[in-house]
């Protein structure tokens, strides 16, 4: 009997554990947040589709890189009035674009753990149409790392290696490419688990196809410089964007998700960007119905801001700026419909194959999104009065006037896409079409035009290999205005 006793409370000892054990374990469980691991990844696309446009194509990079390629003005007697004079600390250094180097990580890092759920076993394994979403914001988002700023860490990004090598520039857009042609592949296979979590095409894959088809169209263009003979492929794949019936990506503001469009917000917080003369002049020299809307003269002071003029950087609320930034429900791009046939245009005229219909429409496309994003309309005789008047010069020089149609159209903003194209013509053709005036752009005999951005700062002070690239002491941060990227003639 008292074997059986002791036999009993052990018994009842160990059960009494293993309840108390089960109880701490659900305690210590936090229900209401689960892990990464078990969340779907359809929730996670969103995020990356907000984070894309707002963290990093409509965010510090295009602010700075506005003033960089003339088609805003820097004002209001703070950074961007230093970004406008080209202050060499201001443009040179680690913490300046470090929130969006972080943030571009981040989205990245999200990507990534979405594309491993889609792997066998994962949450999302077979949602195929997740997984081109995911590869086809991927690309675009390793693309604008490395176009701003060269080498950079990658493929030992996320876990590999404490200090992430820095990965070329050319293998970084052979992963580029390798991710859209996935893509492709993954959307064809179709599916329809994502739905309204994807706030730009609803799921839509036809659409998603066409977006990824534009993108190969626009890096394998960056690459015409290095590789001559891509101008086809270029054509081939920007044609099957249509085919696939891309008119444009674009995140829409007040979507249930987004407030304000970024460009917007930032204006009417700081008062930091206006109008700037060489877009104006375009504009005036053309008699373009666009130039009031570009400059409105929105604070009734008539200023139009000249690129370098420090007294008027250091103006605040005086200097005009474009209509659509009083609209805060401006829908924003990922890719406009006129880019795309831009890109055909110019590859068109550089092959001396008949572009003028690709042309128009691109205009066409960019006259109705300066207007709807100002919250008016255009008809369509104002359109084409104005491309019978612009003949002449097409005529005259087309590639020019497609260069200089594209650089007004991308005023809007897609000014980063613009960068590329000055680095890009001036390394392939000797020129860029738009001639940039500002005069601090050379300062006493040496280039203050960066030809890359700055790495981020919590690289360059945590990974010996950032630290070694970005350089220290008196020489840190002159590469920038010293080193072309690998397509405009770098390493």
């Amino acid at each position: 009997m008292k074997l059986k006793y002791i036999l009993g409370l052990v018994l009842a000892s160990t059960l009494a554990v293993s309840c108390s054990e089960d109880t701490m374990d659900r305690i210590n469980t936090d229900e209401s947040h689960p892990g990464d691991g078990i969340v779907n990844g359809k929730f996670q696309i969103t995020d990356a589709e907000v984070a894309t446009v707002y963290s990093t194509l409509c965010g510090n990079y295009a602010w700075y890189v506005s003033s960089y390629t003339e088609q805003l003005f820097g004002t209001g007697n703070n950074q961007m009035k230093n970004v406008e004079v080209r202050d060499f600390g201001e443009m040179a250094a680690s913490s300046t674009f470090g929130n969006e180097w972080n943030s571009t990580y981040l989205n990245l890092k999200n990507l990534n753990s979405i594309k491993e759920k889609c792997a066998d076993g994962g949450v999302n394994a077979g949602n195929y149409d997740l997984l081109g979403m995911e590869e086809t914001l991927e690309a675009l988002n390793w693309g604008i790392l490395t176009d701003l700023h060269g080498d950079i860490p990658c493929s030992e990004s996320f876990g590999v290696a404490k200090n992430a090598k820095l990965d070329s520039q050319k293998d970084i857009y052979d992963k580029i490419f390798a991710l859209l042609n996935d893509a492709q592949v993954n959307f064809a296979k179709g599916g329809k688990h994502v739905t309204t979590q994807d706030i730009l095409f609803k799921n839509d894959l036809q659409k998603w196809s066409g977006l990824a088809h534009a993108l190969k169209a626009r890096y394998l263009l960056h690459t015409y410089g290095v590789n001559k003979n891509v101008l086809a492929d270029v054509l081939k794949e920007a044609q099957a964007a249509i085919s696939a019936g891309f008119v444009g990506a674009n995140l829409d503001a007040f979507n249930g998700v987004t407030a304000d469009n970024a460009w917007s917000a930032y204006h009417w917080s700081r008062y930091y960007i206006g109008s700037s003369k060489t877009v104006d002049d375009l504009l005036v020299e053309r008699v373009d119905p666009r130039e009031a809307l570009y400059n409105t003269d929105g604070f009734g002071k008539a200023i139009v801001g000249v690129p370098g003029n420090s007294s008027q950087a250091m103006m605040t609320k005086q200097v005009d700026y474009p209509a659509w930034l009083d609209n805060g429900a401006a829908y924003l791009h990922l890719f406009s419909k006129s880019e795309l046939y831009f890109i055909i245009a110019e590859v068109k005229a550089r092959l001396n194959q008949d572009a003028k219909s690709d042309f128009e429409t691109a205009v066409t496309a960019s006259f109705k999104d300066y207007f709807v994003a100002s919250g008016s309309s255009v008809d369509d005789a104002t359109i084409t009065d104005y491309l019978k008047s612009i003949e002449t010069r097409y005529a005259d020089n087309a590639l020019k006037e497609i260069m200089v149609q594209k650089y007004i159209a991308q005023t809007r903003d897609e000014q980063l896409e613009t960068y590329n194209d000055i680095r890009r013509c001036r390394y392939v053709d000797g020129t860029y079409y738009v001639s940039l005036t500002n005069p601090m752009n050379i300062q006493a005999k040496v280039n203050r035009w960066p030809l890359r951005l700055p790495y981020g700062e919590s690289d360059v002070v945590s990974n010996p290999n950032v630290s070694a690239a970005f350089g220290s002491g008196s020489t840190a941060g002159d590469y920038e205005f010293t080193d072309p990227v690998w397509w405009a003639g770098g390493k």
